[in-house]
């Protein structure tokens, strides 16, 4: 079996990381792997001098029209069994258009929820022949958007549990970051954008600082940065809150964290949830898109409504007040992390899909 696989992220991390988790695996089962990616991509140097082979071609985003002939020509030179689209910068559309007009059969995978018009995904992924959905709550916005079912498969993402094993110590992070030791310390891993939901997070710890002892990490960067630094400071919580901005080096700190909380107002499904999990960290998400499923209710974390502070300020308070329930949620978590979302699981199950389309 020979596929193509088109990735158009700049970075190795995300999206880009899955489809490297994938190769890998993929190359295990004897599957024949060609990478098309932009030039000077990190996933393209991951892969350089491998058993991957890889094409460098640029693509410019959306609008642009080229790239469906340079693609058109890699698929007739490679004459692959299909074409595995990963990204939505240029490879969606445009990928499946010159797809289509090689006459190579080709899946899509969807990692986020954002909503589409019916008229517009009806057009859209028609386009594929199926489509694979990183979770049950991305697949079921395609359906209640007229996607037909008998192109939708659910895969979830996988997390490498191995970097996540082996934080550095505790003190070592609490110098790190200038937080004193003793209090919970407690983390959000995402975009400073405003469906991330941090200003409810913030609002919640404002009703709790005078009763229990934290600390608060911020990690990641946006155009929310200002913004939420100056909602901490009216909040009354700069003394204990660090931004932290995005760290290549998160595996060092993760497993240092007490709780993780994610109150995104909307999530595919939420690698840092999965990273979390994987560090053995308990996790308070939001009951919306996948993140039921990367966060079990009750058993590696809780689940309260998204956009709402007064519950997240309740589910914080429980495990504030409670550290063994924290470890026991803790431990769940890393079980299901290696059970559900290993790489293997996640490879087999998109090998699934390319052997039910080409019928093998």
């Amino acid at each position: 079996m020979k596929i193509v696989h088109v990735e158009t992220g700049m970075h190795l991390y995300g999206g880009a990381q899955q489809v490297a988790y994938l190769l890998r695996g993929l190359s295990t089962q004897g599957v024949d792997n060609v990478l098309v990616c932009p030039p000077g991509a990190s996933i393209g140097q991951h892969f350089a001098g491998s058993a991957v082979k890889v094409i460098e071609t640029p693509c410019k985003g959306d609008l642009d029209l080229g790239f469906i002939g340079r693609l058109k020509r890699i698929l007739l030179d490679e004459k692959p069994d299909l074409v595995h689209l990963h990204s939505r910068r240029g490879a969606d559309v445009l990928g499946g258009l010159a797809a289509s007009r090689a006459k190579v059969p080709a899946i899509l995978s969807r990692r986020v929820d954002n909503p589409e018009s019916r008229l517009a995904a009806r057009l859209k992924y028609r386009l594929y022949n199926r489509v694979i959905c990183i979770s049950q709550g991305i697949a079921d916005v395609l359906l209640s958007e007229g996607v037909e079912a008998s192109r939708v498969r659910v895969v979830r993402s996988a997390v490498d549990a191995s970097p996540w094993l082996n934080p550095e110590p505790r003190a070592a992070f609490c110098a790190a970051f200038g937080l004193p030791e003793e209090p919970p310390l407690l983390g959000v891993v995402a975009q400073l954008i405003e469906r991330k939901g941090h200003r409810y997070l913030f609002e919640a710890l404002a009703s709790l600082k005078d009763r229990h002892p934290f600390s608060l990490v911020v990690f990641g960067q946006g155009p929310l940065r200002e913004e939420l630094e100056a909602l901490a400071a009216r909040l009354g919580l700069s003394e204990r809150l660090r931004f932290a901005g995005f760290r290549k080096d998160l595996p060092r700190w993760l497993g240092n964290l007490d709780l993780l909380v994610h109150p995104a107002l909307m999530e595919g499904l939420g690698v840092s949830l999965l990273q979390a999990s994987a560090a053995g960290v308990p996790i308070i998400a939001c009951r919306a898109g996948g993140m039921p499923e990367a966060v079990r209710d009750g058993l590696s974390g809780l689940l309260v409504p998204p956009g709402d502070s007064s519950a997240l300020r309740e589910a914080l308070a429980r495990l504030l007040e409670n550290p063994d329930y924290r470890r026991e949620l803790g431990r769940n978590g890393s079980r299901l992390a290696r059970e559900e979302f290993s790489a293997e699981v996640m490879v087999a199950g998109n090998l699934g899909v390319y052997r039910e389309l080409l019928g093998r």
